[in-house]
This record gives C-alpha cells, sequence and structure tokens, in this order.
C-alpha cells in the first residue's frame, strides 16, 4: 500500500510518531472481518456464530470472524440474519445504550447508506422508538432501503433527502446522528480505491460540506438532544476541530461515553482541545479508522415546533380511517389492531399508529422511501405480497403456505431462478424459507411457480463457490 505524501506528513503530525507507526502498520495488515447479529431474527440461544474469532467488546451483538467468507452465498444474510459491518462502527451501540436508554425517542440518521449504524441503531433503541433513516444520494438510498427491509424492525421511515430539507421540515429529532462524508482515510486499507481520491484539497472541501450538514442537523435536534457526530477519518480537521466549532458557535456540550482501557480507543489529537472524543486506530483497535464525539444541546437552544402539523396530521388520520380505508392484506401480520393503512399508488404499507401522525408529516415534506411495513402492490384485483413483508419481523407466516428450501434451492431462489414447488403446494403465494427463516414469495400458479424475489436485490454471480459459506448455526429452534 502506497500512502499519499501528504496524508503520511499530516497524520504523523497530529497522531505522533509512535501511534504513527502503529497506524502504518495497521494500514499494511489484513483487515479483520465482521459480523452484527440481528437480535429481533437472531435471538441469543438459538443461534451462534459457527466461525467467531470472539466478541466485539463494544457491542453485544458483534462478532469478529476467523476468516472472511464469501457472503453472497450465505442465505441468512439475505435474510436479514446479520449485517456485515466493520467493528469500530458498532461503537454507536455503546453511546446509544449509555444514553437512549430511558425511554422511546425519534432518532434520525442523516447520512444512513449503506444502512450499517441505521441497524446498530434500531437494534439498540428503547422498545417504541422511531428511526428515521435517511441518504440525500438516491442510488445510495435505495440501497439503504433494502437493507433496512432486511432488517425487518417495522418502527423505521427510510427517506431521500438532503439536510436541508429537514431543517426547513420543522421536523425535531431526540437523538440525531450525523456520519458525515468525510475524506475516507480509515477506509484506506478496505478500499483502495479511497487512498486515490484522497487529497488535501479533499480534505478542505470535506470539513467544509461537514459544518453545512452539522448546522441543518442541530436545527432538527430538540433542546436537550443528544448529537451523534462521526467520520471514518483520522485528520483534526475533519474530526476534533469540528467538534470545537460546535462547542464554540453552537453551544454543544461534549458528553462522555464509558469505555474500557483495553479497548485502546485513543482520545483527542488536537493538542488543546482535551474533550472526550473517541477515535479508532487500526492496529491498534480491532477494526477500521472511526472517529466519533457525543454531544449535547443546550436545553435553551431552538428547534423548530411541529405540534399544529401534528394536531393536524391526527385529524387526516381520523378522516381516512371513518371514510373506510382498510386492506384484506392486514391479516398478513401478526398485531394488525397495532398498524393502519396508508396507499400510495398502488402500493400499500402498514403504518404503526403509534407513530403515524408523525409519517403523515414526514410524508408530505420529505421523499420516502419506505415506512412500516411495505404489505404489498395491488395488480387488479389481485394484491402481490411484498418482499418488504417477507422479511418483516411483523409477519404472520401463518397466513401463508410455508416452504423450506435447502441450501441449493436457497441459493437458486436468490438468484431469481424457477424453484419447483412440490406436488400438492397450494396454489397462490407461497412462502419460501431456509433453516425456517423467511426469504421471499413465490406464487404457485400450479404447472409452474413464479419466482417474486426483487430483481435488483438478486444474487447475480453463476458461480457457487466451494465449502459452507454459511455464518450462523442453528442451536434451538421452538417455535410458538
Amino acid at each position: 500500500m502506497t500512502l499519499p505524501k501528504d496524508f503520511i506528513t499530516q497524520t504523523k503530525a497530529a497522531l505522533g510518531d509512535r501511534l504513527w507507526q502503529i497506524l502504518a502498520d495497521g494500514l499494511a495488515a489484513e483487515p479483520p472481518a465482521s459480523i452484527r447479529t440481528n437480535p429481533y431474527k437472531c435471538a441469543d440461544g438459538e443461534w451462534e456464530v459457527g466461525s467467531s474469532d470472539g466478541r466485539v467488546p463494544w457491542c453485544a451483538d458483534g462478532y469478529y470472524l476467523s476468516a472472511r467468507p464469501n457472503f453472497t452465498f450465505d442465505p441468512m444474510l439475505h435474510a436479514g440474519m446479520y449485517y456485515v459491518q466493520e467493528a469500530s462502527s458498532m461503537f454507536l451501540d455503546r453511546v446509544l445504550r449509555q444514553y437512549a436508554a430511558d425511554g422511546p425517542v425519534r432518532m434520525l440518521d442523516m447520512c444512513a447508506a449503506p444502512g450499517g449504524k441505521s441497524t446498530v441503531a434500531r437494534a439498540a433503541l428503547p422498545e417504541g422508538s422511531l428511526l428515521v433513516s435517511n441518504e440525500p444520494v438516491r442510488q445510495r438510498a435505495n440501497i439503504l432501503a433494502e437493507n433496512m427491509q432486511k432488517f425487518g424492525h417495522r418502527d423505521v421511515i427510510v427517506t431521500n433527502n438532503y439536510p436541508q430539507d429537514f431543517a426547513h421540515s420543522g421536523i425535531v429529532f431526540d437523538i440525531i446522528l450525523a456520519d458525515v462524508p468525510c475524506s475516507g482515510e480509515g477506509m484506506f486499507r478496505k478500499d483502495p480505491a479511497a487512498i486515490g481520491e484522497w487529497s488535501l484539497q479533499n480534505v478542505e472541501k470535506c470539513w467544509r460540506l461537514q459544518r453545512e450538514i452539522v448546522a441543518d442537523a442541530w436545527r432538527c435536534l430538540r433542546p436537550g438532544g443528544l448529537f451523534i457526530y462521526s467520520t471514518c477519518t483520522f485528520n483534526t480537521k475533519e474530526d476534533e476541530l469540528n467538534v470545537m466549532y460546535m462547542c464554540e458557535e453552537i453551544g454543544a456540550e461534549v458528553l462522555n461515553v464509558d469505555i474500557n482501557d483495553s479497548w485502546r480507543i485513543t482520545e483527542s489529537a488536537f493538542t488543546g482541545f482535551d474533550k472526550p472524543v473517541y477515535r479508532f486506530i487500526p492496529g491498534l483497535t480491532r477494526g477500521e479508522g472511526l472517529f466519533m464525539a457525543v454531544m449535547r444541546k443546550p436545553e435553551n437552544g431552538h428547534a423548530e415546533n411541529i405540534s399544529q402539523k401534528t394536531k393536524k396530521a391526527k385529524k387526516e388520520r381520523h378522516q381516512k380511517r371513518d371514510n373506510g380505508v382498510a386492506c384484506t392484506c392486514m391479516k398478513w401480520l401478526r398485531r394488525p389492531d397495532d398498524f393502519n393503512t396508508a396507499v400510495n399508488g398502488n402500493t400499500i404499507t402498514a403504518i404503526p399508529r403509534s407513530w403515524e401522525p408523525l409519517y403523515n408529516i414526514i410524508n408530505k415534506s420529505l421523499n420516502v422511501l419506505s415506512a412500516g411495513v411495505t404489505l404489498g402492490e395491488m395488480k387488479g384485483k389481485d394484491i402481490i405480497p411484498a418482499q418488504a413483508l417477507a422479511l418483516s419481523t411483523s409477519i404472520d407466516r401463518s397466513a401463508f403456505p410455508n416452504v423450506e428450501l435447502d441450501y441449493a434451492q436457497a441459493v437458486s431462489y436468490l438468484r431469481k431462478e424457477a424453484v419447483p414447488l412440490a406436488e400438492g403446494t397450494p396454489c397462490g403465494h407461497v412462502l419460501m424459507t431456509y433453516k425456517d427463516i423467511p426469504l421471499g414469495f413465490e406464487k404457485n400458479i400450479g404447472n409452474r411457480a413464479n419466482n417474486l424475489y426483487p430483481a435488483e436485490w438478486k444474487i447475480k454471480s453463476t458461480h457457487t463457490p466451494e465449502g459452507n459459506n454459511e455464518i450462523l448455526n442453528q442451536v434451538s429452534r421452538d417455535r410458538i
């Protein structure tokens, strides 16, 4: 690995000779592989990580792997049973469990694609919380929506908007994560292309953009709310200096996170700034480069007020219910009384009643890609059940015939190939499972079956590698 000379000079000046040498050696080493299991689908005692090389110490659901498998050919990845994520980014779990444990909150992940930190957040937030997961770039936002649907939690809204759109919306959040676009120094080991894209000019561009994002996000944070700022870079311009700016210009209070010295997370690298910040250095900590700071907005800080909008949304909700908007596909959910339906074009969505007023505001103010549980698509007199429903933890599996697949059939299904159904399988929509975990739907029309797996999600490779590519081992699975 040949690092840019300016990067070496700048980073060595910030970290000092000892930490610089550790970082240089770390960047030259093989990156560790790690995953985080989905606690809503992969409960303790039912599954184990067969190739585990130890737990990630700052995240109970995180595991290091002894080797990096070909994840693409593991059906459980596609089923949302786990998420492939480098370990340092899982530190968000530690932050939220310390500062968001008291009750339901409303959280915004401002720059969320591809979805790693959003899935961390959704797993760590208290029951009843709502996560709005946003990505400004449409192509990346589609990937975010896919990953959040695979995660399967109902209390998530995925949006495709710029930070200023949120600032203008008047919507207020209790917690905001700004994992801002950065110069990507912390990804050099995993993504060699990041080295070629790095320059001092790009660092300058990034820290200015980061402050613009922070300014917009700060307007959406309620007084007393929690602001989490993170980058995957090492330089102090994008890290400590931006935190200093937030303290001096907008009154942010930097908070301490409980950590263990054995984790070898380093502190501030900027002389004269001794607030608690958290830097992960490859070679020192077991993960990629990450910087994170946790801040509190002053109680007297300004935030928009949407109480009138919320009241109006509640009124609209009741009007819609009184008009008899309902759908027979609500029987596909385990607890249908928790939801109301929303129809956008031909798409039918189940929106949890607990946050439906806020959804109505967001749906009018912002570009929503997915929310709650997408139930299906109306096609003539038929309703095609959605892939998001198959992967949702809210699905009532008894509403569909279940067909269990072996490994080869599961991979074939995920390639969107036709998977023949056994004689006697009921006609209509059938839920395809692997190891009793839903993968998606087929429609049995008697003489053949149509694979309904989304074309944009399918495994594109026709090659199946030798050996076992599965990460999780089933211990026991007693269903009621």
